[in-house]
């Protein structure tokens, strides 16, 4: 295969490597952790919308494309919430508060990779839907933001918005997650009549 054909994975195992590097980062003591930690949660994100851009451009979808690429931002995602809950950094009343958007963000993403898993294999495919777009773009803003923390500027107000965008995406999650849900248990309930 050539280079061209090979980008999409190249991206995605770069998003991969990101996450030792991010967690690196993230425990550096001093102020300028919170910009690279969140430059580097950025650059993976893009690769997240690029690797997929290229791939149906340029025709270069794989299999272990379709398998990495989610697994890859699950693992980014997970880890940038376990970083940010662990510190506590992320509400200014009480850290522990932002536990409760992190548990439902994974645990939805836990679910769905389940349900898709089996659906495939009974050969039904769920596409995205663009509520759950629009859940994945409020949550990685929602991190970024939450990773720049005091490196942004003031009039950026990055932990409040940071904080509101997460509880979006945690709503938008619960909905998207009980749509998956809907479909999951129609096709599982056929099955035992």
């Amino acid at each position: 295969m050539t280079f061209k054909k090979n980008l999409p994975n190249y991206l995605t195992y770069f998003r991969i490597a990101v996450i030792p590097a991010l967690t690196l980062v993230f425990f550096i003591k001093g102020e300028w952790r919170y910009i690279l930690s969140a430059g580097l949660f950025l650059l993976a994100s893009i690769t997240d919308w690029l690797d997929g851009y290229i791939a149906r451009m340029w025709q270069a979808q794989s299999n272990i494309g379709r398998f990495l690429d989610p697994i890859a931002d699950k693992l980014l995602v997970a880890t940038a919430l376990l970083l940010l809950v662990g510190e506590g950094r992320a509400d200014y009343s009480d850290g522990r508060a932002m536990m409760i958007p992190a548990i439902a963000i994974v645990c939805r993403e836990i679910l769905v990779s389940g349900l898709r898993e089996f659906l495939a294999e009974i050969r039904i495919g769920v596409p995205v839907s663009s509520l759950a777009k629009w859940k994945t773009a409020a949550q990685m803003v929602a991190i970024f933001l939450l990773l720049l923390g005091g490196g942004g500027p003031d009039s950026l107000h990055a932990g409040w918005l940071g904080n509101f965008l997460l509880w979006l995406a945690a709503l938008l999650t619960l909905f998207t997650g009980y749509a998956y849900c809907k479909i999951g248990w129609k096709h599982m309930s056929e099955e035992t009549l």
